[in-house]
């Protein structure tokens, strides 16, 4: 298969984020006395908006505070713990000059607000991988909601047939293939039936290099 680009998502793609976005949602939420699991925030948030996932929350237990408040105290959270915490996914840097040694355009986007995109290229080197960075919190709607990827292909100027996305959660599978893009799953949990309508499926990065060499 012909492609001149990759866009990426990046929690849980680029950088192993999850578990510090979980912690933060946790930590937030133990100041009410609510006590979730990081399973309920796979299940429920993973691959969302900040002010969505502060939403969520507000309206599953029905919080007396306001959506920037908790959202504020989740993003701080989770900005903090990202930049102590945040390690690289497996493979990524492998993939990363493969494709730039390919002159593949790559491209980010993301549901996380600029502060944290900053945070993970500045811990992770990433600079001067990337064409640009585009951020679901910039589009009127988030993910699984496919204005993030249209406009990350609008930026691009590549025809989104050459074009392939790398996603992680099932919100954003369902935002790529929205956008009518051919979408890879990278997860632990890839062989899930959620992950169905992806076209492949991969536990890391690494195999995903393989598969693009293969071709």
């Amino acid at each position: 298969m012909k492609i001149s680009s990759v866009i990426f998502d990046m929690d849980g793609v680029i950088i192993d984020s999850e578990p510090q976005w979980a912690k933060a949602q946790i930590d937030a939420l133990a100041n009410f006395g609510i006590h979730i699991t990081i399973h309920t925030c796979e299940q429920l948030t993973r691959g969302q908006r900040i002010d969505e996932i502060a939403n969520i929350w507000i309206e599953h237990f029905n919080l007396p505070t306001t959506t920037q408040i908790l959202a504020d105290t989740i993003l701080t959270r989770a900005h903090q713990a990202i930049l102590q915490e945040g390690k690289p996914m497996f493979g990524l840097y492998e993939l990363l000059n493969y494709l730039k040694a390919k002159q593949i355009k790559m491209a980010v986007a993301t549901s996380s607000p600029p502060i944290i995109i900053q945070a993970v290229f500045d811990k992770l080197k990433l600079w001067d991988y990337f064409a640009f960075q585009c951020s679901a919190n910039d589009e009127p709607f988030g993910k699984p909601h496919p204005a993030v990827y249209l406009k990350t292909i609008e930026k691009l100027g590549i025809p989104a047939k050459e074009s392939l996305v790398i996603e992680d959660s099932v919100v954003g599978l369902i935002a790529a293939k929205a956008a009518n893009l051919r979408t890879f799953v990278v997860n632990t949990q890839y062989q899930n039936a959620q992950f169905a309508i992806a076209d492949a499926q991969f536990p890391t990065l690494l195999d995903v290099l393989k598969k693009l060499e293969e071709d």
